[in-house]
Protein backbone atom coordinates (compact mmCIF):
# COMPACT_ATOMS: atom_id res chain seq x y z
CA UNK A 1 0.00 0.00 0.00
CA UNK A 2 1.95 3.01 -0.42
CA UNK A 3 2.10 6.15 2.34
CA UNK A 4 0.26 9.48 1.90
CA UNK A 5 3.18 10.66 3.47
CA UNK A 6 5.35 12.88 1.03
CA UNK A 7 8.98 11.62 0.63
CA UNK A 8 11.15 13.71 3.13
CA UNK A 9 13.19 15.22 -0.17
CA UNK A 10 9.70 16.41 -0.93
CA UNK A 11 8.83 18.15 2.35
CA UNK A 12 12.50 19.63 2.33
CA UNK A 13 11.64 20.63 -1.20
CA UNK A 14 9.04 22.66 -0.37
CA UNK A 15 10.60 24.39 2.90
CA UNK A 16 11.30 27.97 2.54
CA UNK A 17 13.66 28.94 5.71
CA UNK A 18 14.09 26.61 8.11
CA UNK A 19 13.72 22.51 9.25
CA UNK A 20 14.66 21.34 12.71
CA UNK A 21 15.12 17.69 13.69
CA UNK A 22 14.99 16.37 17.05
CA UNK A 23 16.52 12.51 18.00
CA UNK A 24 15.52 10.83 21.08
CA UNK A 25 16.73 7.48 20.93
CA UNK A 26 19.62 5.95 22.04
CA UNK A 27 19.94 4.24 19.00
CA UNK A 28 17.81 3.04 15.92
CA UNK A 29 18.02 0.14 13.51
CA UNK A 30 21.26 -0.99 12.36
CA UNK A 31 22.36 -0.13 8.89
CA UNK A 32 25.54 -1.74 7.18
CA UNK A 33 27.02 1.65 7.76
CA UNK A 34 27.14 1.10 11.80
CA UNK A 35 28.06 -2.59 10.98
CA UNK A 36 31.04 -1.68 8.94
CA UNK A 37 31.92 0.85 11.80
CA UNK A 38 31.52 -1.51 14.35
CA UNK A 39 33.84 -4.32 12.48
CA UNK A 40 36.66 -1.48 12.37
CA UNK A 41 36.07 0.09 9.21
CA UNK A 42 36.49 3.91 8.74
CA UNK A 43 35.41 6.57 6.52
CA UNK A 44 38.42 8.22 4.84
CA UNK A 45 36.93 12.14 5.02
CA UNK A 46 39.26 13.31 2.64
CA UNK A 47 37.66 11.13 0.22
CA UNK A 48 34.56 12.82 0.14
CA UNK A 49 33.33 10.71 -3.08
CA UNK A 50 33.65 7.29 -0.83
CA UNK A 51 30.67 8.84 1.59
CA UNK A 52 28.87 11.50 -0.08
CA UNK A 53 25.32 10.19 -0.37
CA UNK A 54 21.94 12.17 -1.62
CA UNK A 55 20.93 12.83 1.51
CA UNK A 56 24.53 14.65 1.96
CA UNK A 57 23.52 16.33 -1.38
CA UNK A 58 20.07 16.81 -0.69
CA UNK A 59 20.66 19.29 2.90
CA UNK A 60 23.73 20.67 0.29
CA UNK A 61 21.46 22.09 -1.93
CA UNK A 62 18.81 22.73 0.62
CA UNK A 63 21.39 24.66 2.57
CA UNK A 64 22.33 26.81 -0.16
CA UNK A 65 19.16 27.98 -1.63
CA UNK A 66 19.08 29.49 2.08
CA UNK A 67 17.14 27.41 4.30
CA UNK A 68 18.33 26.58 7.95
CA UNK A 69 18.66 22.77 9.17
CA UNK A 70 19.11 22.27 12.47
CA UNK A 71 19.64 18.86 14.43
CA UNK A 72 19.74 18.19 17.85
CA UNK A 73 20.05 14.87 19.45
CA UNK A 74 19.53 13.64 23.22
CA UNK A 75 21.82 11.14 24.39
CA UNK A 76 22.07 9.08 27.36
CA UNK A 77 25.59 9.06 29.26
CA UNK A 78 27.54 7.21 28.72
CA UNK A 79 26.38 6.86 25.08
CA UNK A 80 25.61 3.67 23.11
CA UNK A 81 27.29 2.56 20.79
CA UNK A 82 25.34 3.83 18.13
CA UNK A 83 25.54 7.32 19.82
CA UNK A 84 28.91 6.78 19.49
CA UNK A 85 29.06 6.14 15.80
CA UNK A 86 26.20 8.73 15.02
CA UNK A 87 28.56 10.88 16.37
CA UNK A 88 31.46 10.19 14.20
CA UNK A 89 29.34 9.81 11.24
CA UNK A 90 28.02 13.55 12.14
CA UNK A 91 30.61 15.00 10.41
CA UNK A 92 28.99 14.28 7.73
CA UNK A 93 26.09 16.38 8.39
CA UNK A 94 28.01 19.31 9.83
CA UNK A 95 29.75 18.98 6.13
CA UNK A 96 26.40 19.16 4.05
CA UNK A 97 25.57 22.14 6.34
CA UNK A 98 23.76 20.95 9.32
CA UNK A 99 23.76 22.82 12.51
CA UNK A 100 24.11 19.62 15.41
CA UNK A 101 24.24 19.66 18.72
CA UNK A 102 23.87 17.39 21.74
CA UNK A 103 22.51 17.83 24.91
CA UNK A 104 22.60 15.24 27.71
CA UNK A 105 19.75 13.30 28.36
CA UNK A 106 19.98 14.23 32.68
CA UNK A 107 19.68 17.77 31.80
CA UNK A 108 16.33 17.23 30.34
CA UNK A 109 14.13 17.17 33.54
CA UNK A 110 12.79 20.62 32.90
CA UNK A 111 12.07 20.01 29.33
CA UNK A 112 8.76 18.88 28.26
CA UNK A 113 9.12 16.39 25.46
CA UNK A 114 7.22 14.82 22.85
CA UNK A 115 7.16 11.13 22.90
CA UNK A 116 8.38 10.86 19.53
CA UNK A 117 11.91 12.11 16.96
CA UNK A 118 10.28 14.52 14.48
CA UNK A 119 11.50 17.15 11.89
CA UNK A 120 9.31 20.11 11.57
CA UNK A 121 9.34 22.12 8.62
CA UNK A 122 9.00 26.13 8.55
CA UNK A 123 7.45 26.10 11.89
CA UNK A 124 4.40 24.28 10.54
CA UNK A 125 4.87 20.89 9.36
CA UNK A 126 5.53 17.99 11.23
CA UNK A 127 6.90 15.28 10.38
CA UNK A 128 6.61 12.69 13.39
CA UNK A 129 8.30 8.98 13.25
CA UNK A 130 7.41 6.10 14.96
CA UNK A 131 9.72 3.52 16.01
CA UNK A 132 9.66 -0.48 16.75
CA UNK A 133 11.27 -1.32 19.84
CA UNK A 134 14.49 -2.08 18.05
CA UNK A 135 14.65 1.08 16.22
CA UNK A 136 12.74 0.57 12.89
CA UNK A 137 10.67 3.20 11.74
CA UNK A 138 7.31 1.80 11.18
CA UNK A 139 4.79 5.00 10.31
CA UNK A 140 5.53 8.22 9.49
CA UNK A 141 3.05 10.81 10.48
CA UNK A 142 2.21 14.12 9.25
CA UNK A 143 0.09 16.69 11.44
CA UNK A 144 -0.40 20.56 10.96
CA UNK A 145 -2.20 20.67 14.34
CA UNK A 146 -1.36 23.76 15.78
CA UNK A 147 -1.33 22.32 19.61
CA UNK A 148 0.79 19.41 18.62
CA UNK A 149 3.48 22.12 16.08
CA UNK A 150 3.72 24.49 19.35
CA UNK A 151 4.60 21.46 22.06
CA UNK A 152 7.63 20.23 19.43
CA UNK A 153 8.69 23.48 18.29
CA UNK A 154 9.41 24.64 22.11
CA UNK A 155 10.90 21.36 22.63
CA UNK A 156 13.47 21.75 20.18
CA UNK A 157 14.06 25.06 20.97
CA UNK A 158 14.60 24.58 24.83
CA UNK A 159 16.51 21.97 23.71
CA UNK A 160 18.92 23.71 21.53
CA UNK A 161 19.35 25.85 24.02
CA UNK A 162 21.02 24.04 26.74
CA UNK A 163 22.66 21.73 23.74
CA UNK A 164 26.63 21.76 23.18
CA UNK A 165 27.51 22.14 19.54
CA UNK A 166 28.79 18.74 18.24
CA UNK A 167 32.43 20.05 17.90
CA UNK A 168 32.52 20.68 21.26
CA UNK A 169 30.53 17.78 22.39
CA UNK A 170 33.54 14.91 23.43
CA UNK A 171 32.45 11.30 23.35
Amino acid sequence: MPSSVPSFAELLGRTERSAVHLELRDSYAPTERFEAWRRGERINWDDRESWWHPYDQLIADTVARGVTIRRARIVSEPVSEYIRWEHYVTHANVTAGEEVRWLPRRLTTNIPLPGNDFWLFDDALLRVHHFSGDGVVVEDEITTDAETVKLCRTAFEAVWRQAIPHHLYEI
